[in-house]
């Protein structure tokens, strides 16, 4: 029995340690998660002056990605105009994204909203995303950013 609970274990960690190998590489086309469509997308811009007026806005953005984790792919950054990104993050963490879709021009479908990030989780997603011990040591104070919970993701370009 305590080998097969082992067996089950380094399985496991095994898929874990190696489920990057299998998320499909980005290439206009390509969605992960729900299917979604590019029509009637927001742009970040156009996203902001939404949440401007309304706490939440349920739908579609596009944007570039600028970041995603380097471990798994459980989240990435949309690129915006005044330097801030939004945070993806995908529902149930139900997908994942490739390494090589930085850079890409992405549709992404879901809930987005003002969100506060504790110094804590700023942290986390910093060494995440393979930032340097100096680099995370810097965050020190909360930020008030855009997140969106993306139900389903379109590679356009």
């Amino acid at each position: 029995m305590k080998k097969l609970i082992l067996f089950v274990m380094c399985l496991g960690f095994s898929a874990i340690a190696f489920g990057q190998t299998a998320i499909k590489p980005a290439e206009a086309g390509v969605t992960y998660g729900k299917t979604v469509t590019a029509d009637n997308a927001l742009n970040t811009d156009a996203l902001n002056t939404t949440l401007n007026t309304d706490s939440v806005y349920n739908g579609k953005v596009t944007g570039t990605v600028v970041e995603v984790c380097t471990k798994k792919g459980c989240f990435m950054k949309l690129q915006q105009a005044n330097g801030a990104p939004i945070m993806v993050q995908f529902t149930d963490y139900a997908y994942f994204m490739p390494q090589n879709i930085v850079g890409k021009t992405v549709v992404v479908e879901g809930k987005a909203k003002i969100k506060e990030t504790s110094v804590e989780r700023l942290k986390h997603y910093a060494a995440d995303a393979g930032k340097s011990k100096e680099e995370i040591a810097k965050i020190n104070e909360p930020k008030k950013d855009i997140s969106i919970m993306a139900d389903g993701v379109l590679v356009v370009k």
